[in-house]
């Protein structure tokens, strides 16, 4: 029996099409055909609320939902029942990453345990990232990540991103590069960026689509710099993964000028 399974450092994560008993009888093959598996979980459900706090069940190995998982030149340690994290983005991640220019400052939104900070630190030379996240679990985290990856250049902000952007605000800070690997919320969250963005500053904005609804997404990203007062010009959009039949993360980067 095979089936398509995701891997997080020594877990392997089944899908959440496949039965309980499935699942079962796979976790145990794939501890036997996979030393480097030590675990296997189950997606029971989908990620929820704010926190992104994924749904998972334990099926078999080891019974642990932590784990140190190596991308890019990084280590990054996740609690996987506490903390959204995607191997599947690793791409995007480092996609991103060489994009920036030296000494480049940086802002990501909902940054989870920091994995897009910790590749951009570790594969490019901005001067300072500040990465911000709602979620405490995975702020915890996310600091552990900076002391295991020996880096110094990454702020840890925990709380709402919009009281992390008023507060850069009354401090005057403002960013060249924004990158928001935003969780599919109604929120846009461009308003924000908008008012702490540089002249000249790039976003990295992620959507959730259908690939005909592209357009649409681009139409509000324009309306909202109009409505910021700021023109920006549309640089290239990208898939950066698949969350359902024929709708994808996308990214869309762009320029404000």
């Amino acid at each position: 029996m095979h089936a398509s399974f995701d891997t997080v450092g020594s877990i392997a994560i089944l899908p959440q099409n496949l039965k309980r008993n499935e699942a079962k009888i796979i976790a145990k093959k794939l501890l036997e055909q996979h030393k480097s598996i030590l675990t296997v979980l189950h997606k029971s459900g989908r990620v929820k609320g704010r926190l992104r706090k994924p749904e998972l069940t334990f099926m078999a190995g080891k019974r642990t939902f932590e784990t140190i998982h190596k991308e890019s030149n990084c280590m990054i340690k996740v609690n996987l029942k506490e903390c959204f994290f995607s191997p599947r983005l690793s791409n995007d991640r480092l996609d991103i990453a060489r994009q920036v220019k030296k000494g480049e400052k940086i802002l990501v939104m909902f940054s989870g345990v920091a994995p897009l900070p910790l590749v951009i630190a570790k594969n490019s030379k901005p001067s300072v990232i500040y990465a911000v996240e709602l979620n405490k679990a995975a702020t915890k985290y996310a600091k552990e990540n900076i002391k295991l990856n020996k880096l110094d250049n990454i702020i840890i902000i925990q709380g709402d991103a919009k009281k992390a952007i008023q507060n850069f605000k009354k401090k005057k800070i403002k960013f060249d590069r924004i990158v928001m690997p935003r969780p599919q919320l109604k929120e846009d969250f461009l308003k924000e960026a908008f008012s702490v963005a540089k002249k000249g500053a790039i976003i990295n904005f992620h959507d959730f689509l259908q690939e005909r609804e592209i357009n649409q997404s681009i139409a509000n990203i324009l309306k909202k710099a109009k409505q910021s007062k700021r023109k920006v010009k549309i640089l290239r959009w990208k898939k950066a993964g698949d969350i359902g039949p024929y709708k994808y993360r996308i990214r869309i980067d762009f320029v404000v000028l």
